[in-house]
């Protein structure tokens, strides 16, 4: 079986969000299960910058191997791509985007010939590939090579769509009856992800919940009718997450490393990140960590209303990540009201991440809506409990101790409400004071397992059903 796997992201090579680190771990986790599977991405700038040993294939596409075992191939053309960022810069997105990604999609179909490898499928992932199922079925439907090939189509965020103006739509090359209500047209709008979602043999996303969740009008962005139309064909498989990366025992980030027989070690990593930020060093002192963009959507609007009575029973919180300024002005504020039980870290930060994971006793995650999440499966594995709300993946990895206090791992909330969210660091910070709980939380945390074999599994399968 050959699977040619198209990301507009891929660890380690650039990253931008969650997309990454998925692109980067499930096609290693199918080359583990015998599939022929090979890489197409953007040549970044970053990429040319930071990446050695990038050999040229044929012309305008060079290569590498990820982790020694996948073909990753790098697209190249320095006007799209030459640039610092991915997207956009601090002005917003490139205006330009619908033209990157054309040439992008049209690459990835034509250098297969090229490079001698026409895959069985293509697995595209998000808005930036979206052209791909569409090319083949149009553009490209009697091309001998490539009109048989087939596509899955995985949805990381519903929120993100590719929209552009109707004006921008002859860019595309496919004529005006494709921009209707029953192709690429959206609300006046040429939405490209529609596009994907109407073209490709089978759509899935990043947890069973959030397929459910996505059918309808409150999560479905306005593609609800489109997906309930699709919904035999839509599937929900949970990511997973590199435990050869997130390994406590292995970590070299961290202070100490440790295992579930030495969870003593842990604390150690607690006050060596307390020292670092600068916060009072005191193991006894509840640590709550988050890291994540600082918007609406990831809960931070109900944080903010509770978080000083957070702090009022005595507890820590450490920050780390960058978004909306309204959130960088009101943490800000609360490190100068509360300095030495808060640090507020506005950047990325690789180390400090880790140290997050490894040395906090809680971590947050109050998301509006979240498809999937890695955090809190990252947490589980470091012995952090994760408070989380019963949304997306965080329903389907996170088990409410209260609820179910024989198999709980974490504290679960259903109203996105701050009082709810206050309510479950509660009952936390409650079963936190009984360390003998506690620690059978972090064990049962620890041995969960959310490692991408499960996962790459239900893919081949799913692969399997088309090809086969």
């Amino acid at each position: 079986m050959k699977i040619l796997f198209c990301s507009s992201e891929v660890v380690p090579f650039a990253k931008t969000g969650g997309l990454a680190d998925v692109s980067g771990s499930l096609p290693l986790a199918l080359k583990g299960l015998g599939v022929d599977v090979r890489i197409v991405m953007p040549l970044y700038k970053v990429i040319k910058s930071q990446v050695s040993g990038l050999r040229s294939q044929v012309s305008g596409v060079w290569t590498t191997k990820l982790a020694n075992a996948v073909d990753v191939y790098f697209i190249e053309n320095d006007k799209f791509f030459g640039r610092d960022g991915l997207y956009g810069d601090s002005k917003g997105d490139y205006p330009d985007n619908l033209e990157r990604f054309i040439f992008f999609s049209k690459k990835c179909l034509e250098m297969l010939k090229e490079i001698d490898f026409i895959p069985d499928l293509i697995h595209c992932n998000d808005w930036q590939t979206a052209l791909i199922p569409i090319y083949i079925k149009t553009l490209y439907r009697n091309d001998s090579n490539l009109k048989n090939i087939k596509v899955v189509f995985t949805i990381h965020n519903l929120s993100y769509q590719g929209l552009f103006a109707k004006q921008e739509f002859e860019k595309i090359g496919l004529g005006w009856d494709y921009f209707s209500i029953d192709g690429l047209e959206f609300y006046g709008k040429v939405n490209l992800l529609k596009g994907a979602l109407l073209f490709s043999e089978k759509i899935t996303t990043v947890s069973p919940t959030y397929s459910k969740e996505m059918q309808t009008p409150k999560f479905g962005c306005g593609l609800e009718g489109v997906l309930t139309k699709r919904k035999n064909d839509l599937f929900g498989i949970l990511n997973g997450i590199d435990y050869n990366l997130w390994n406590p025992e292995t970590d070299t980030f961290i202070a100490k490393n440790f295992s579930e027989g030495s969870l003593e070690q842990k604390l150690i990593n607690k006050e060596d990140l307390q020292a670092e930020a600068g916060m009072s060093v005191d193991r006894n002192i509840p640590l709550l960590g988050l890291i994540s963009r600082l918007i609406d959507q990831k809960g931070f609007d109900i944080l903010g209303e509770i978080i000083r009575e957070v702090l009022k029973l005595k507890t820590q919180f450490i920050l780390l990540g960058i978004g909306e300024n309204k959130y960088h002005l009101l943490f800000e504020k609360i490190h100068r009201e509360f300095p030495n039980q808060t640090s507020i870290n506005l950047r990325y930060d690789v180390t400090l991440a880790q140290k997050i994971y490894a040395g906090s006793d809680i971590f947050l995650m109050p998301s509006q809506f979240e498809p999937c999440g890695l955090g809190q499966m990252i947490s589980l594995r470091y012995g952090t409990i994760p408070i989380v709300r019963k949304t997306g993946g965080l329903a389907d990895t996170v088990i409410d101790y209260n609820s179910n206090r024989e198999n709980g791992t974490g504290f679960v909330f259903e109203e996105y409400k701050s009082t709810e969210l206050f309510k479950a660091i509660k009952r936390a910070l409650e079963v936190y004071r009984d360390k003998t709980t506690w620690k059978t939380l972090m064990i049962r945390g620890m041995r969960s397992d959310f490692s991408w074999e499960n996962s790459a599994s239900k893919y081949l399968k799913l692969y399997k059903s088309l090809i086969c």
